[in-house]
């Protein structure tokens, strides 16, 4: 009978009061979504538009109250377009009918991102990453300015082409000797831990591959005013750094250092497994990051498309054994499918009149510029507290549809508001990263959140209309 009881009492503790929460958060955004989507008579909305609002609604919501994964809610977002908008269950079901919104999935965007992947976890296994982490701290000479400087400029860098998770990860363990050698009180180690997420975040701004809104941005301009690498960068560089050097400053000023001279010996170095990688594995990786990001940066003098040019890294190191199936398996597929879950509600808003349907809301008066800085400042604070990708899956098809033609100078201000909120822990994967090493407060992440998140929009609106 003890066993018995002990059994019960086991399996009863299995069950998670979370899951139920989850549940009745879930139930509570359809009850929603369906009210706002069948029950008002939206005088000019299709049935089909009825259903797509029913649709994107419902993904907001569950997106905002984190019910599920967000990579779930994407594979939500799909199943339901194909069962209400793909024709299902009504007869004379065509293909195209609902094959469109699983194309995204396929998208040239997703290739692009594969590629990335594929880079970063070449140099992360071959331990380049590490490497110049430490030959780039070794540089500053152990001189506080300089080391800030160097942290968050190799971050910045790294996180152009890199997921920024993985950058602030890497960049992190390469600091924390520097760190544990300061005393405990020491500001400085406050300005290294917190410029770090920072610089990750501003860098994934200034690629396609940098940041998932990026690409949600980008494919969502593809058909009719396709952005290339160059031009993307040319964009969004420019206001990402100085966004980097206004929080450089702001660092150097609220935390200075109190020492002259910080000790460097301990400097974190390539692991055991990049050690007994061959040397020429490295320099193969070094090599092909420079051939991948060149090709990438010239597509318009050479004709190759971004996609085509991201087989060349994937191809090359998994046939020269730089990667692994267990790495390939590492990869954030995660990512890919919360990217594509976004394309394909973008499918369903602009192809159902939903998109025709929510321009007449805009006030006439607010313009192109109006309209790019108040969707930047929406998608930056709602990024705060929502996945920025699911924010910008929300956010940029309905920049796109509020206007005459789709406009890159709106919709790539979103996508770049979206990737500036940074106000607390839980706003970014790096942000929290660095919260988890203990020496920084949540407080102390608001500052810069606020200072980035009121610069950034306005910045990248004025400089998008500028190059754009």
């Amino acid at each position: 009978m003890l066993d018995t009881r002990t059994y019960v009492q086991e399996m009863l503790g299995r069950f998670e009061f979370r899951s139920g929460r989850e549940l009745a958060k879930s139930a509570g955004c359809v009850a929603v979504a369906a009210l706002v989507a069948f029950v008002p008579e939206h005088a000019g909305l299709t049935e089909e538009g009825r259903r797509a609002l029913f649709i994107l609604v419902l993904a907001a919501g569950l997106w905002v109250t984190e019910a599920m994964a967000a990579f779930a809610v994407a594979l939500v977002v799909m199943a339901l377009e194909i069962r209400l908008l793909g024709g299902l269950g009504r007869g004379g079901v065509e293909t195209e009918a609902w094959l469109r919104f699983l194309r995204p999935w396929s998208s040239p965007i997703i290739w692009l991102f594969l590629g990335g992947f594929a880079l970063a976890k070449a140099a992360s296994r071959t331990g380049l990453d590490r490497t110049l982490a430490s030959r780039v701290l070794e540089w500053s000479g152990g001189r506080p300015g300089r080391t800030l400087l160097g942290a968050m400029g190799l971050t910045f860098a790294f996180s152009m082409f890199m997921s920024n998770t993985a950058t602030t990860a890497m960049m992190l363990a390469a600091v924390g000797p520097i760190v544990a050698g300061l005393r405990r009180d020491e500001p400085f180690a406050k300005a290294l831990l917190l410029g770090i997420p920072l610089a990750a975040n501003l860098g994934g701004m200034g690629t396609i591959i940098g940041s998932p809104p990026n690409a949600i941005a980008a494919a969502t301009l593809a058909p009719a005013q396709p952005i290339g690498f160059s031009l993307w960068m040319l964009v969004a560089v420019p206001p990402s750094l100085v966004l980097a050097g206004v929080a450089l400053l702001y660092l150097r000023h609220r935390y200075p250092a109190g020492v002259a001279r910080i000790e460097l010996g301990g400097l974190a170095h390539p692991g055991e497994e990049a050690r007994r990688l061959p040397r020429w594995k490295q320099w193969l990786v070094m090599g092909m990051f420079f051939i991948t990001v060149g090709l990438w940066m010239t597509g318009e003098l050479h004709g190759i498309p971004l996609p085509v040019v991201s087989f060349l890294p994937i191809t090359v190191f998994a046939a020269t054994g730089v990667l692994e199936d267990s790495d390939v398996r590492g990869f954030q597929w995660d990512v890919l499918l919360l990217v594509a879950g976004g394309l394909s509600l973008g499918v369903a808003v602009a192809e159902t009149g939903l998109a025709r349907w929510l321009v007449g809301f805009v006030p006439e008066g607010l313009g192109k510029m109006g309209l790019a800085l108040v969707l930047a400042f929406l998608a930056s604070g709602l990024s705060n507290f929502m996945s920025n990708t699911a924010a910008a899956n929300i956010l940029v098809p309905l920049g796109a549809a509020l206007g005459t033609a789709v406009d890159p100078t709106v919709v790539v201000p979103i996508a770049l508001g979206a990737s500036a909120a940074m106000c607390l822990p839980i706003s970014t994967p790096p942000n929290a990263l660095a919260f988890s090493s203990g020496k920084v407060a949540a407080r102390e992440f608001l500052g810069p959140g606020l200072l980035m998140g009121a610069l950034a929009p306005p910045l990248a609106a004025l400089w998008a209309r500028v190059v754009l």
